[in-house]
């Protein structure tokens, strides 16, 4: 993977996720005689659990793993929400592209841990990523969301999803990467 993929692929998930904020679903809208008969229903937010929120480094040490390429790929893949042997190939390439394109190391640090809104067990934190090697410090800031799995944690499917192209067809899906600027 070159780094003007691995940028547009960073670039898309930064806009995806800011995309997801600025949507509204008003329109234009042709007004009707009759009046709008609408049931609201809420459900309440499930209790958050009893238990204490994890270290932030029980989080960070997930990421951590993912991005080392020591690590192979098939080891990886526990890291992830209902991970398979096909994501493996995709985990490594992942970290290979870190390592060619001057992104490591990389430095995880989660802040402002919460108990997920949406998935009982599960926790949200805002992930700042540095990226350091020979380019130079670069950092972005991401919400990511953490599943328990045994004693420890995975990068939930949602997630690696939005970071990372995984599965079989992942490279016949990644848009093409365009020409660099000259």
């Amino acid at each position: 993977m070159n780094r003007t993929r691995f940028a547009v692929l960073s670039a898309a998930t930064i806009v995806a996720a800011l995309g997801l904020c600025g949507c509204s679903g008003n329109g234009d809208r042709a007004e009707s005689s009759h009046p709008a008969t609408s049931v609201l229903t809420t459900t309440a937010p499930a209790a958050p659990p009893t238990a204490p929120l994890p270290a932030p480094e029980a989080l960070t040490g997930v990421l951590d793993r993912l991005a080392d390429v020591s690590v192979p790929g098939a080891d990886k893949v526990v890291l992830v929400e209902q991970g398979t042997a096909d994501d493996a190939a995709a985990l490594d390439k992942f970290g290979r592209a870190l390592a060619d394109n001057g992104f490591t190391p990389l430095t995880f640090e989660a802040n402002d841990l919460t108990w997920s809104q949406t998935e009982p067990g599960n926790v949200v934190a805002t992930v700042k990523v540095t990226a350091g090697g020979e380019k130079s410090a670069r950092d972005f800031s991401f919400p990511m969301e953490f599943t328990p799995h045994g004693d420890g944690w995975q990068l939930t499917r949602h997630t690696a999803d939005l970071l990372l192209v995984m599965g079989a067809g992942a490279e016949a899906s990644a848009p093409p990467a365009p020409t660099p600027p000259r």
